[in-house]
């Protein structure tokens, strides 16, 4: 029987996606659920598994764009094959030889140290498994690392360890060589898309800047007195972002406006704050959203990030976890980015950007000290937030980086509090 392997929807209002590449050969056979193709849309990367095992045969070629529902290949259910990773027998009495540089040693199987790498891949259906059941990937992680390995482990990896993708290795800076040699590369569904957006901004909205900046000495402090302790206890390390993230939470409840968004010729106001965090992929920038991030503490928020921008790097993310959001923070400074203007990411009509952090000479108290500056951007639409507005909000976020323990008083001074001013 021959079956149609066709182009999944990956979510409404999306109708072509991008063939990025294929995970077999042509006329190789697979198993039922094993991952063949992955497919970029404008949002992420997915991946295509086999219904049936089979001989695989490719109808499309890689980088190919494709609509949802086209048939790339077929698979031929009556065609035999070999199992892609087959086990090699070892008999019980042969000594594993273990090679390095300094020695060579005949250990038993035994005593064959456990030992996992953090980083492991799994396919859909194993993700959607362990989720069923309520598990994580670092409880598995953490089973793998318990788990003896038998010599027919070992005896699996010495037969396959070539077929093992060897990892990318860092790009080396390009060498002129004089030629006129020009190189052409089709652009993914996602920067394609990327650019899209990126152009209707410019074209549909009143889009301008505030700039400011922040002290970063107070927080600075905080994260040297505290880290080894926070990490302790929360198991993450105590960064910058969500310092910003919660500072921009609290700024918000003062300015509504900054959070909410146009829709024709009425304005939406929202009673929450969906922040996304921008980060940058292999694949493109994406903005995976930390939901409700007004009720989390700044361990949460530090968590929420770090699994995301994981995620989002190793092309895991899901399409609901990039869908909305009423605000975006982008971070140039990791990149050495001192200044600049960052463009909204619609329909949100306000987004803020951070930037690298230099030691500058500023005036406090009447003299002149040394102290760590960040200069903040807040790019917004001016059809829906004043000026008054726009450069409040900043002031306001301004004011609790400065003054981190206003965070806990919606952003009023802890005195005036204490004292019902």
């Amino acid at each position: 029987m021959i079956i149609d392997v066709k182009v999944p929807s990956p979510g409404e209002s999306i109708s072509e996606v991008q063939l990025a590449g294929w995970l077999v050969e042509d006329g190789a056979y697979v198993e039922k659920d094993q991952e063949i193709a992955e497919i970029d849309s404008d949002k992420a990367t997915l991946s295509i598994s086999a219904e049936q095992s089979g001989i695989v045969k490719i109808l499309v070629p890689k980088g190919e764009t494709i609509e949802v529902g086209s048939v790339i290949a077929k698979i031929d259910t009556e065609g035999k094959g070999q199992a892609s990773r087959p086990v090699k027998e070892v008999k019980a009495s042969e000594p594993i030889i273990v090679k390095s540089e300094k020695q060579a040693a005949s250990i038993p199987a035994t005593h064959v140290p456990a030992a996992v790498t953090e980083k492991i891949h799994l396919s859909p259906l194993a993700r959607k498994l362990l989720e069923s059941n309520k598990l994580s990937e670092n409880e598995f992680v953490e089973f793998l690392k318990q788990y003896r390995f038998s010599k027919g482990d070992v005896a699996f990896f010495l037969q396959e360890k070539d077929n093992v993708k060897a990892p990318v290795a860092e790009a080396k800076a390009p060498t002129w060589s004089g030629s006129r040699h020009t190189e052409r590369k089709k652009m993914t569904t996602l920067r394609l898309k990327l650019s899209e957006r990126l152009v209707s901004v410019k074209n549909e909205t009143a889009m301008l800047t505030t700039f400011n900046e922040v002290n970063m000495t107070p927080i600075m402090k905080i994260r040297q007195q505290y880290k080894d302790a926070f990490k302790e206890k929360h198991g993450t390390s105590l960064g910058f972002m969500s310092f910003f993230t919660k500072a921009v939470t609290e700024a918000l409840q003062h300015f509504p406006q900054v959070n909410a968004q146009i829709d024709g010729d009425e304005m939406i106001f929202n009673n929450f704050a969906d922040v996304g965090i921008a980060v940058s992929t292999p694949k493109g920038l994406m903005v995976p959203i930390i939901r409700n991030a007004e009720t989390m503490s700044l361990a949460e928020i530090e968590l929420k990030i770090k699994d995301l921008a994981t995620r989002a790097r190793d092309g895991k993310i899901t399409l609901d976890e990039m869908k909305g959001g009423t605000f975006t923070i982008t971070n140039g400074g990791v990149f050495g980015s001192m200044l600049s203007t960052p463009i909204l990411n619609p329909p949100q009509s306000a987004i803020l950007g951070m930037h690298n952090i230099v030691e500058r000479p500023i005036a406090v108290n009447g003299q002149v000290e040394i102290h760590p500056i960040m200069y903040v951007a807040l790019s917004y639409d001016h059809r829906i937030i004043d000026g008054r507005e726009s450069v409040s909000f900043l002031v306001k976020v301004k004011e609790m980086l400065e003054n981190p323990v206003k965070m806990l008083y919606r952003g009023s001074d802890p005195t005036e509090k204490l004292l019902g001013l």
